[in-house]
């Protein structure tokens, strides 16, 4: 990742937007009305992508690409490309893999797979389809420049060896991939990727989407984004 967005708590972006539904304009023509996924804790979340998602606050910044998990329901194996930081003039802090879990849309919540049932698992299926289906998780603040690895399930025969924690800086870029494995395999629907910080948690929304959830998303797109700039514009003193 590199310096491509500054982000502050300022920041007017695009929300983690489901479920949506539609009202009619003056000319009688349905828009899309955004409700945005209550995280319960305080944070910004934004959308950089149909499937890149991004939640931070003070302390820490954490961003995920799910594209192909989302082509993967019913299957055991959820995988997410996966991103954090922490924001200008946090202390140095480290992570360990189980501050990270999953939050199921029945509210369950899950931990990361370990790496003995990741490797033992079958998550091949997934793999080659995150192979050609990913998009880019490029998007970070400006002065999270030196790349980092988050080596919690490092490419199997390659020369990395697993670690259960990742050090992390305000001018470091970490990235890797995630593991969950599914009960009952991925399901349609909302989800929370939860990240605790040192001081305060950080949950990622995204949303499994249907046909019709991202048909209408891609429809709808500018439609949404014109919504939420407005909603967020700041209020004048």
């Amino acid at each position: 990742m590199n310096g491509r967005h500054v982000l502050s708590l300022a920041f007017v972006g695009l929300m983690a937007l489901w479920p949506l539904g539609t009202k009619g304009d003056a000319r009688g023509q349905e828009k899309p009305v955004v409700q945005l996924p209550q995280a319960g804790v305080p944070q910004i979340q934004t959308l950089e992508g149909k499937f890149v998602r991004v939640a931070y606050n003070n302390e820490g910044y954490a961003i995920l690409g799910y594209q192909a998990s989302n082509r993967s329901i019913g299957e055991e194996w959820m995988l997410l490309e996966f991103g954090m930081t922490l924001l200008d003039k946090v202390p140095d802090e480290t992570i360990m893999r189980d501050a990270i879990s999953l939050e199921l849309p029945d509210g369950k919540t899950i931990p990361l797979a370990s790496i003995e049932a990741q490797r033992k698992g079958n998550p091949q299926a997934i793999q080659q389809r995150a192979r050609v289906q990913r998009d880019s998780i490029n998007y970070c603040p400006v002065g999270a420049s030196r790349p980092c690895a988050i080596a919690f399930f490092p490419e199997l025969g390659g020369r990395a060896l697993p670690q259960d924690y990742v050090d992390l800086s305000d001018d470091r870029a970490c990235v890797g991939r995630l593991y969950f494995q599914i009960p009952g395999g991925i399901a349609y629907g909302q989800h929370f990727l939860n990240v605790k910080f040192k001081n305060s948690l950080v949950r990622v929304p995204f949303r499994m989407l249907t046909q019709d959830e991202e048909k209408f998303l891609s429809k709808n797109y500018k439609s949404i984004e014109k919504q939420v700039k407005e909603a967020f514009k700041p209020k004048k003193k």
